[in-house]
């Protein structure tokens, strides 16, 4: 039986994750995915470049890449997708989120029941 991955990355962007790791000399480190309290809408996203796992991680490995997503993240993650956008602000990561009930305009920040965590900011912080 083959299970769906609770995080994917698409082609595209594995490539780009992979021309990072080469670039900071890391061909063997994974990309953390994670989410954090703040932003315009509540939650917001964050990637990192990191040879460390930790206990409760969840690692998926996709297109010759490692993600790793902690356990704290991984409820408001499932069924993401990491992607690679190009547009007029340069190119970067997207994550499309299934869970997201709402996101902010700069789309680093999410909401998924409408109502912010505690402590969450109110400007777009990108």
């Amino acid at each position: 039986m083959v299970q769906e991955a609770v995080i994917s990355i698409t082609p595209l962007a594995a490539e780009r994750a992979k021309e990072i790791l080469e670039r900071y000399n890391k061909p063997h480190a994974a990309i953390r995915v994670f989410v954090k309290s703040g932003g315009c809408s509540g939650y917001q996203y964050g990637m990192a470049v990191d040879e460390r796992e930790l206990e409760g991680d969840t690692t998926v490995e996709m297109h010759g890449v490692r993600l790793v997503v902690d356990r704290m993240s991984l409820p408001l993650l499932v069924g993401s997708q990491v992607d690679w956008v190009d547009n007029l602000m340069g190119g970067g990561f997207s994550i499309n989120n299934p869970n997201a009930t709402s996101s902010c305009g700069c789309g680093h920040s999410f909401r998924t029941d409408g109502r912010a965590p505690e402590g969450a900011g109110s400007g777009c912080r990108g």
